[in-house]
């Protein structure tokens, strides 16, 4: 696919407020683009933006109705949508026999089917710009670890989602991108839901992840797989 020229473009990033989320929006305004802050805390996304032109849409991917909201300010706002960045997630750790079936339902409801209903709602405005739609999965797709099962699998889950959606939609004039970076510092792992990080090697940094991001994103890639983010 061509590249793809983000200036002027109006781009909803969902999650950021957070570690990725954050840089992720910087990236994108520093080459023009109009951005969406979407998430769950108003605050933090206000924080993200200047104020000028600002639009937060406060949102949680667990609700179904989480796209509805987006497309609905949105089409009031800008008329339209380019392209849809998705960092948004949760995290939990431990053995699956010591796992509460609630928290592995957690996981896949806030990493699996919020971003495939968030996809439902927005695919008739991204067909309209021939936009895209980014999903940040992870290198546990590629490299399941023991203590992380039911966090990989909803990872895993995710990332056969995007490559299927890819094929799917790109008839429609959709990119859709599944990028699975390696473990990055953006304190994540800090806030789990249910147990313990095992000890980690130190991550990459959230804005030379941001930037790979973006890059794919301009490039037209379908998938930008854990390899194409060296160390910094």
């Amino acid at each position: 696919m061509a590249d793809r020229n983000l200036a002027g473009s109006v781009v909803a990033v969902i999650g950021a407020g957070g570690g990725l989320g954050t840089p992720v929006c910087h990236a994108l305004l520093a080459r023009g683009a109009t951005v969406v802050a979407a998430g769950p805390h108003r605050g933090k996304l206000e924080a993200v933006l200047p104020e000028a032109d600002r639009l937060v849409v406060e949102l949680d991917l667990r609700d179904p109705r989480a796209g509805d909201l987006l497309v609905e300010a949105v089409r009031s706002r800008h008329g339209r949508l380019d392209g849809v960045v998705d960092v948004a997630g949760v995290v939990a750790f431990g053995p699956l026999e010591e796992m509460p079936d609630e928290i592995i339902e957690e996981l896949f409801l806030a990493n699996v089917l919020g971003p495939l209903w968030l996809t439902r709602r927005v695919a008739p405005l991204l067909e309209e710009s021939g936009g895209f739609i980014l999903f940040v999965t992870a290198v546990l797709a590629e490299q399941p670890l023991p203590g992380m099962t039911a966090y990989g699998a909803s990872k895993a889950a995710l990332s056969s989602a995007a490559r299927a959606l890819h094929r799917e939609l790109r008839r429609r004039g959709i990119t859709v991108i599944d990028a699975r970076p390696p473990h990055s510092e953006t304190g994540l792992a800090g806030r789990a839901i249910f147990g313990s990080p095992p000890r980690l090697a130190d991550g990459l940094d959230p804005g030379h992840v941001a930037e790979i991001l973006v890059q794919g994103i301009e490039a037209g890639v379908g998938e930008i797989p854990s390899t194409e983010f060296p160390p910094h």
